[in-house]
């Protein structure tokens, strides 16, 4: 096979030939070329490279960093009072406080803040007591405006309302609120340690439910030494009370005692003055130290506040 034969047969193009060539060297200048052209930037436009991925990443990490110093911080000092809005919550765990046996009539703003409210609530408490108001039962706290239902449910195990302070229980059985001079009495006054439940719906405002209630707090309690101390029954209002107090005496102030020396925590913890938190840590200080010799003794007792004695100390006896 000669050389020409073999051009003839190998370099030799048809029209279509062509046609395919011209486009296939087409497709190639546009690959090669396009990215280039295509990537150019505009006239007068900046060339500054896109930063906003990198912008949103130390966002994140910042974030991150923020959650991580809070979280070092609280579990350093549970017990200091770090203040949050309640849309802080969803990212940190807010610090609660530190907790301690309080009386609300009487606790400072300070004493407040401790516990671990926020500035606002305690404002709020304090305008309550300054204009009058007054915490007759624990419940009465749950009404304070701002006072998270969860804040409330911590702080409601420490409450201690006191009512006066008794050198004897036995002093204020003639304490007896009786009708204003010149009205005429128009309600029959009872005896709160044995009355019925009958004779207290006889009184002003007082239903059934008030006066069950009522029945059942003194029961519990194992009867009431003060007056006073029917108005801490739940559900009861203030103004209720005031209106019914003038038809309530107290003639039998014989009450039902707790030996501490023997007492369970259960049997403590039954009592509404003492409940759980305190009665373990009598049983605790007692199997540790032995029984207590006088009742004043129990005031050895790390959680026993001289007011917590003045308000528990009627119900208890040693044997």
């Amino acid at each position: 096979m000669g050389w020409k034969k073999i051009s003839t047969d190998y370099f030799t193009f048809t029209r279509k030939d062509r046609i395919a060539v011209l486009v296939l060297v087409v497709l190639i200048v546009i690959v090669v070329f396009a990215p280039a052209i295509v990537s150019r930037p505009n006239s007068g436009s900046s060339a500054t490279p896109d930063t906003a991925w990198m912008t949103s990443v130390k966002r994140l990490e910042l974030k991150e960093e923020d959650t991580d110093r809070f979280t070092d911080r609280t579990s350093k000092d549970n017990s200091s009072n770090y203040q949050y809005d309640r849309s802080d919550k969803e990212y940190f765990n807010r610090s609660k406080g530190e907790l301690f046996y309080f009386d609300p009539n009487t606790l400072n703003a300070e004493g407040w803040k401790k516990l671990g409210l926020r500035d606002k609530t305690v404002k709020t408490i304090q305008n309550y007591l300054a204009k009058g108001g007054h915490f007759y039962k624990p419940e009465d706290l749950s009404k304070i405006y701002g006072l998270f239902e969860d804040e409330y449910i911590r702080l409601e195990p420490y409450i201690r309302i006191e009512g006066k302070k008794i050198a004897n229980p036995s002093a204020i059985a003639n304490e007896t609120a009786l009708p204003p001079a010149g009205k005429t009495e128009r309600y029959k006054v009872i005896d709160i340690n044995t009355a019925d439940t009958s004779a207290f719906i006889s009184l002003p405002g007082i239903g059934s439910k008030l006066a069950a209630r009522i029945v059942n707090f003194r029961d519990k309690l194992g009867g009431f030494y003060a007056i006073s101390q029917v108005a801490e029954t739940y559900g009861l209002p203030d103004s209720t009370f005031q209106k019914l107090k003038q038809y309530l005496k107290l003639d039998n102030a014989s009450l039902r005692k707790i030996n501490i020396n023997t007492a369970s925590v259960d049997e403590l913890k039954a009592h509404p003055y003492i409940k759980y938190a305190l009665a373990n840590t009598i049983v605790a200080y007692r199997k540790e130290h032995g029984s207590f010799l006088k009742l004043e003794d129990i005031k050895k007792v790390m959680v026993v506040t001289e007011d917590v004695y003045h308000r528990i100390y009627p119900y208890l006896i040693i044997e």
